[in-house]
């Protein structure tokens, strides 16, 4: 279910994108109607309604999960409080210039971030924060740890530059079809492999334990 609420603002961006694509007309009409404030010359054009809309959507979402879980009294995450920030001001520009340039870095920005947050954490601290992730059912020695961190770190900036080549060298519905499915599956495939090598470090269950 978390999984599900973390996609829910990617998942939205390209649902809106994709739905705006066949209806440009009504898309730029509401826009216009509703959101002429927010641009610059007061007009949303037909071609570039589909990702302003999207901007919209994942801006409005970011925003309402932070509500949510306020109203539910749970703690944000960090990423989350930095995500909206990002989007905010990334979404912000696009809106009002009227150019996707801006939301296209976000991904890039956000991934980068988290590279950062891995350096720090697992190589320069060394607070083993994927450990105490794994909940102590992994019993690995501390290179193992150190690896994996510089794993995740390569990772999120490799990311964060794929984002950037697929962003910037092919056209805009390629790209958000990249944002939805490439990079999820990337993920997750890394998060496999991640496993695969983890694996053998997994702490055997006690006699008894699963009965």
């Amino acid at each position: 279910m978390k999984i599900f609420f973390d996609l829910l603002p990617i998942i939205l961006f390209f649902a809106s994108f994709k739905w705006a694509e066949g209806h440009k007309a009504q898309a730029a009409l509401w826009m216009n109607q509703y959101l002429g404030f927010a641009v610059s010359g007061g007009t949303v054009g037909v071609t570039e309604a589909p990702v302003l809309l999207a901007t919209v959507v994942v801006i409005v979402m970011t925003l309402l999960q932070i509500v949510v879980l306020k109203a539910l009294r749970k703690p944000v995450d960090k990423m989350l409080w930095a995500g909206l920030v990002i989007v905010v001001v990334l979404g912000g520009l696009t809106l009002w210039f009227h150019d996707e340039t801006f939301i296209k870095w976000k991904p890039t920005v956000i991934y980068w971030l988290m590279a950062g947050g891995f350096f720090v954490t697992e190589i320069v601290l060394g607070r083993k924060m994927l450990a105490q992730m794994m909940g102590g059912q992994i019993d690995a020695p501390d290179t193992v740890w150190r690896n994996l961190g510089w794993a995740w770190v390569l990772f999120f900036v490799g990311m964060g530059v794929l984002n950037l080549w697929v962003a910037f060298n092919f056209p805009l519905d390629t790209w958000v079809n990249f944002k939805m499915w490439g990079s999820l599956g990337l993920t997750l495939g890394f998060t496999l492999a991640q496993g695969l090598y983890l694996g053998r470090h997994m702490v055997p269950e006690k006699a008894g334990e699963s009965d």
